[in-house]
């Protein structure tokens, strides 16, 4: 692999505009700077190359989505495995619809990304084989589609006049990032650059959904909730909570289905919502399993007692509030699980929230860093 001295270009999100509301404007970039860091970028990803973006959810590794060498830089850096299929971002419905075999945008979703993009909702459509790389979609005969909101990331995409495939820019299986130096950290040297807009306003990733299906399913939880899809998608589905189906895991159309992701270094411990006191039972789990621990780090998700970091004799704790809404949470969560990792702890306790509104993410995403669940 490539070793490049990574570069981080600062660009500010409130100087890209767009000429009008629709699903088709073309941006408008005000400052020079920026201008220059986004034509850095292009250059590079029109290079084959693979960049860090910003992106409202989390940031993303972005290449061509319509190359296939280019795709292989994204799994390169991430160490990524390669039946994990990627997410194709684009800036206009007319991209996106160069990419179907019909160039029409199945029925289902007109209503929905006519309500819903941009944002984090990604969907599913069948995928044009002559044009969408397999190494995209893993060989499955669809493909996951979204139209990001970040200015940053939709004035890219326009530049480059292709469409980006572009997961968590983090080293596969690690929590994903949601600033610019998370991405450095953990692909520093393995890329040449990347696109510094600030702290993501979402943090965790998009909504999939599969409006193929009947009846149409959520596949993994994210930015746009159950409940916005729900009275525009009578029976709407969610993956593990309504049905499971392991051929789908074994072959996944859709990123987060078949490994453990977003795990730190420390072991992570989930403690439920139903848990009436985090404190003690955190303390508990800690005696009986962690007996050897001399650091342990908290990341609460509701006004707790003993809120600040405290230390006794034989256990130093280490504690972060996500804060106490759901959407603070799921802000607050990638970057609190690296911060507890920079700070060498043994274990890490998390505090549960109620699998409502953004909740349900927030959930899915600490059961698949946790190693184990206490409820």
């Amino acid at each position: 692999m490539r070793h490049f001295q990574t570069q981080i270009l600062p660009v500010q999100s409130a100087h890209f505009q767009f000429q009008d509301d629709s699903l088709n404007a073309k941006p408008v970039i005000s400052h020079a700077q920026d201008q220059q860091a986004i034509d850095q970028a292009v250059e590079w990803l029109k290079q084959g190359e693979a960049v860090g973006i910003p992106t409202e959810t989390v940031y993303g590794l972005a290449a061509n989505a319509l190359s296939s060498d280019a795709v292989s830089k994204i799994f390169a850096a991430k160490n990524r495995p390669q039946d994990n299929p990627l997410i194709v971002h684009v800036s206009s419905l007319s991209m996106l619809e160069s990419m179907l075999p019909d160039r029409k945008i199945p029925a289902v979703y007109l209503s929905i990304v006519e309500r819903h993009w941009p944002g984090p909702l990604t969907i599913i459509v069948p995928a044009h084989p002559d044009i969408v790389p397999a190494s995209v979609t893993c060989g499955q005969p669809t493909v996951a589609v979204r139209f990001p909101a970040h200015p940053v990331a939709r004035a890219l995409i326009d530049a480059c006049g292709f469409p980006l495939a572009a997961p968590s820019a983090n080293a596969s299986g690690k929590p994903s990032t949601t600033t610019a130096q998370h991405v450095y950290d953990d692909l520093q040297g393995r890329i040449p650059a990347i696109l510094d807009g600030g702290p993501c306003r979402v943090g965790v990733e998009s909504t999939v959904l599969d409006g193929l299906r009947s009846p149409a399913a959520i596949l993994r939880p994210g930015g746009v909730t159950y409940e916005a899809l729900a009275d525009m998608l009578p029976g709407l589905q969610v993956y593990r909570k309504d049905f499971v189906d392991k051929a789908l895991e074994e072959a996944p159309t859709t990123p987060g289905m078949k490994y453990r992701h977003y795990s730190p270094d420390a072991p992570v411990v989930l403690i439920d919502a139903t848990v009436d006191d985090f404190e003690q039972r955190w303390k508990e789990e800690c005696s009986i399993h962690f007996k050897d621990a001399t650091k342990v780090g908290l990341l609460t998700s509701r006004n707790n007692q003993n809120d600040n970091n405290t230390s006794s004799s034989s256990v130093t704790v280490e504690r972060i509030s996500m804060g106490t809404s759901a959407e603070q949470v799921a802000r607050g969560l990638f970057g609190g699980l690296r911060d507890l990792d920079t700070r060498n702890v043994d274990v890490i306790f998390v505090q549960g929230v109620t699998e409502t509104q953004e909740g349900m993410a927030v959930m899915n995403r600490l059961r698949k860093a946790a190693s184990k669940v206490c409820t």
